[in-house]
């Protein structure tokens, strides 16, 4: 059966961006709709350069492929490729992710009209050239291990206002089934934490679709990004003030209690649930000013830092005595040099690092503290007020009300409700 030629194919199939649009909106997609009681049966998009991809029944969905680039989204993205999801009545195809700027594309949809005739109809655009761009740059590091506390970090060279576009281009698999939440903390710092810790030997592939996105005030991606790292084992830390003691949990089981003195009187360790930053053997360490009363000048082995103010984990031979007893360090957890040894073995960043029963609470952003927040209050950090759930075919928002109920305890499966408060 022959189709029917273009000027009744219109009636049933309409593409939009339309043929021949010079300059169209990359954060607007595409959109192929049934008129007159058509159905749409295939659509392909095509791009010079690029591999076909295309919808061809209801409700499929194919991830685009992005350009990878480690840490960092500094370049333009040169896949061009084109996923889309075909509604339930075969009337509404609409792509997946937003479009590359100043990329040109073919789009072909193939259906039948209110006869079941067959009809195609095709649509050539370019989409615009933005004069207001910005990047991405992620902290985690291709390939590499981290903590269950970790958070995914992302920074954009430009402040974002359309805050709930870049969380909807914003894609997460995990080799785990994973609850979690994006966060906004100010307008060019956007975080993910999941509800509880991260289950201990998850592998998470990010990919951000930012290309083409409008962040806002017509400031647009230009660059895709992804990156894939590993969640570790479960290494989870407790330190008590007053007991002088700290608990290390390891597959969330209670591995060692060591003593430790913790920060005098005068220099208290902050209450709060922190992570492991960074490490060293050795690190020096300078505080005070010289030729004052508490100045020191420390070359210290084993050391674990969880507050970017300069608290660590770390041996401490001189105080070997007082470690179990009382509290004599300018602020830092003081362990004998063995046990020092051991907790650093072990540390990667990521790592929660309680510290309680303190007289000073912790500082919002003194370290990575978004363990500060219950699940609740890191859910109010999100533009879409959705929660995100990810599992190995990718991620999906959903509503909050929906999710199942929550069985993880404290302190080896999540942090304490107003951790950072003190005693």
């Amino acid at each position: 059966m022959a189709a029917k030629p273009n000027a009744q194919v219109a009636k049933y199939i309409d593409i939009s961006p339309a043929t021949s649009t010079a300059a169209a909106d990359p954060s607007k997609g595409i959109t192929v709709s049934a008129e007159n009681g058509g159905k749409i049966a295939d659509v392909t998009v095509t791009s010079p350069g690029t591999n076909t991809s295309s919808s061809t029944s209801p409700n499929a969905s194919t991830s685009p492929n992005a350009s990878t680039s480690p840490n960092a989204s500094t370049s333009p993205s040169t896949s061009g490729a084109v996923s889309g999801t075909l509604n339930s009545t075969a009337t509404r195809w609409h792509s997946t992710w937003a479009l590359d700027p100043g990329r040109a594309y073919t789009v072909t949809a193939t259906g039948t009209d209110n006869q079941g005739h067959p009809v195609t109809e095709t649509s050539t655009f370019k989409t615009r050239v933005p004069t207001k761009t910005f990047q991405t740059e992620i902290y985690e590091g291709d390939d590499q291990t981290y903590g269950v506390g970790m958070p995914i970090m992302l920074i954009f060279t430009h402040p974002i206002t359309d805050k709930a576009a870049v969380e909807r281009s914003l894609e997460l698999t995990t080799s785990k089934p994973v609850i979690g939440s994006w966060y906004w903390d100010g307008d060019e710092h956007l975080d993910f934490r999941p509800r509880d810790y991260w289950p201990a030997n998850t592998t998470v592939s990010f990919d951000g679709h930012f290309a083409g996105v409008d962040g806002g005030d017509g400031v647009y991606g230009t660059a895709d990004l992804t990156q894939s790292f590993d969640i570790g084992q479960s290494v989870v830390a407790v330190a008590s003030t007053t007991a002088h003691r700290t608990q290390i949990y390891v597959g969330g089981q209670l591995a060692y209690t060591w003593p430790i003195s913790t920060g005098r009187s005068t220099m208290p360790t902050p209450d709060g649930t922190y992570l492991t930053v960074q490490k060293g053997n050795p690190v020096r360490m300078i505080g005070g000013t010289k030729g004052t009363p508490g100045y020191y000048d420390e070359l210290v082995n084993w050391a674990v830092r969880f507050t970017f103010s300069g608290d660590y984990y770390h041996s401490a031979p001189w105080s070997v005595v007082s470690q179990g007893y009382s509290n004599v360090s300018h602020g830092c957890v003081n362990l004998s040099p063995a046990d020092a040894q051991a907790y650093y073995d072990m540390a990667v960043p990521g790592d929660p690092v309680t510290i309680t029963s303190s007289s000073r609470s912790g500082d919002w952003d003194d370290g990575w503290t978004e363990w500060f927040d219950d699940w609740d209050q890191y859910l109010r950090g999100s533009a879409t007020h959705m929660a995100v759930e990810a599992g190995p075919h990718g991620s999906a928002f959903v509503s909050p009300s929906s999710l199942p109920a929550d069985n993880a305890t404290a302190p080896t499966g999540m942090s304490a409700a107003g951790n950072y408060l003190a005693s």
